[in-house]
């Protein structure tokens, strides 16, 4: 029933999304200005490297990232790479064999470790690079290893064997607490921490586990990325904001690589958006709170 209610959400959506396309979303640059879609894809198709920060559940965010995708495709043909923060490292080759067409949809939906809204989210998209043969790179580390830095900090990672650690980014990893994204993390749950009377995780281990996501998407981006193509990543809005989180991590390998930023925000009235929002990325695009969700 809820696989039902979610189909037909997205068909009323797609019915009424031409008609009421300027009520789905409003799109800004970094000052807060309005801007038109085509400057998105002006942008991303003269950029290095793009990242589309997204809110998980959003139809509208990714009916966006599928649609600049097919644009880049466009324009730039195969010189687009494909990314993805929902696809972890070892799961690399059968992503490869899938887009090979080695086999059916069923069989990788059952051998792959996919989100619970693979199906409706990122299918289309994985879909889309099988169909016009891009490459797609399962960029995030596996689940278990950001649990294990979860718990016991980047050391944990040490007793791993050199196959695990060829998922990871390479250790030691550099991790600055006083980055904004990982500062922000520290204090939340330490603030979250005491007002609960109790603090099971260290915080600092909490951002630490986000900065070792972070250091493996980017590593993985990096050595999929040749000079003169694109490569174009889906990842969670905090992975990508502010040009830190993964891009952190590529500017500490390569300062040359021209790099846009996209990220999704809510609010009440799109036509208002929040102070706060200012500065995030090269582009913000704005959803309203009770836009359609998938899940």
């Amino acid at each position: 029933m809820k696989f039902k209610a979610i189909i037909l959400t997205l068909i009323i959506w797609s019915l009424n999304m031409t008609a009421q396309e300027k009520n789905e979303y409003q799109i800004y640059n970094s000052d807060l200005k309005p801007v038109e879609y085509s400057e998105i894809v002006k942008k991303a198709a003269a950029s290095g490297m793009v990242f589309f920060g997204e809110t998980h559940n959003s139809i509208v965010c990714h009916s966006l990232e599928l649609q600049l995708a097919k644009d880049l495709f466009s324009s730039a043909g195969n010189k687009v790479v494909l990314g993805a923060e929902m696809f972890e490292a070892d799961n690399q080759m059968i992503v490869d064999e899938y887009l090979a067409g080695y086999f059916d949809d069923s069989k990788f939906e059952a051998d792959a470790r996919l989100w619970p809204n693979y199906k409706t989210d990122y299918k289309p998209i994985l879909q889309f690079a099988k169909e016009k043969k891009l490459k797609f790179i399962a960029t995030n580390i596996p689940r278990r290893y950001a649990s294990m830095v979860n718990y016991g900090g980047f050391q944990a990672l040490d007793k791993l064997s050199k196959q695990a650690k060829s998922f990871i980014a390479d250790l030691p990893v550099k991790f600055d607490p006083e980055a904004t994204c990982y500062k922000t993390m520290i204090k939340g749950m330490s603030e979250m921490g005491n007002k609960m009377g109790h603090n099971k995780m260290d915080p600092v281990n909490l951002a630490k586990a986000q900065a070792i996501k972070d250091a493996t998407m980017a590593q993985f981006i990096l050595k999929n990325y040749t000079k003169g193509n694109i490569f174009y990543h889906f990842n969670g809005s905090f992975h990508s904001y502010n040009k830190e989180g993964i891009v952190l991590y590529i500017n500490y390998a390569r300062k040359d690589i021209k790099v846009m930023n996209i990220t999704i925000a809510e609010t009440d009235d799109i036509s208002k958006p929040e102070e706060g929002f200012k500065g995030k990325a090269d582009f913000i695009i704005v959803i309203p709170k009770n836009s359609p969700k998938s899940y």
